[in-house]
C-alpha cells in the first residue's frame, strides 16, 4: 500500500452515548469505554510514538474511534445487537457516576441483570458491516 493513499480498515472502533448525557459525562464515557476495547482486543493498538527528540510515548489506537449518540432505546438495541453478534464491547450505566472506583463500578454493573442495565455509553468493535448493524438508528456525534 502506498503510504500517501488513506487507510481503510476492514473494522470498526465506535462509542454510543445516550443524546441526554451532560457534555462532562459524554468525554467521561468516551473514555472509560474505549480504555476497556483496548486491553480486550490488543490488535487494536498500534506502535508506540516517539518525537524527532526521541522522546517515547504511549501506543495509541491504530485506527479512529467514531462516537455516535441516540436515544435510550437506541443504546439498548445496540447493545442487544453486540451481544447477539457476540462482539467485543464495553458498557457504562448511569449507575457508574456514583461509583468512584473500579470494584464499586464491577459490582454496580454486576448487581442489574443485562435486560436492566441502564445503559448511558456502550462501545463495540468488529467488522465493519456488524459494527454498522449495531449501531443502526444512531447518528453521529455532533
Amino acid at each position: 500500500m502506498n503510504d500517501e493513499q488513506p487507510m481503510r480498515f476492514d473494522t470498526k472502533i465506535a462509542v454510543l452515548l445516550r443524546e441526554d448525557l451532560e457534555p462532562w459525562q459524554r468525554l467521561n464515557v468516551t473514555a472509560f469505554l474505549v480504555s476497556g476495547l483496548g486491553t480486550a482486543v490488543p490488535e487494536v493498538v498500534g506502535e508506540p510514538y516517539e518525537d524527532a527528540d526521541e522522546v517515547s510515548y504511549l501506543p495509541m489506537f491504530r485506527q479512529p474511534v467514531l462516537v455516535f449518540e441516540g436515544t435510550k432505546e437506541t443504546l439498548t438495541a445496540a447493545h442487544g445487537k453486540a451481544l447477539s453478534r457476540a462482539l467485543p464491547r464495553a458498557v457504562f450505566t448511569s449507575d457508574l457516576f456514583t461509583t468512584g472506583n473500579d470494584r464499586d463500578n464491577r459490582a454496580a454493573v454486576r448487581a442489574v441483570r443485562t435486560t436492566d442495565l441502564d445503559l448511558v455509553g456502550l462501545a463495540v468493535y468488529g467488522p465493519r458491516n456488524a459494527v454498522d448493524k449495531v449501531l443502526k438508528g444512531a447518528r453521529m456525534h455532533p
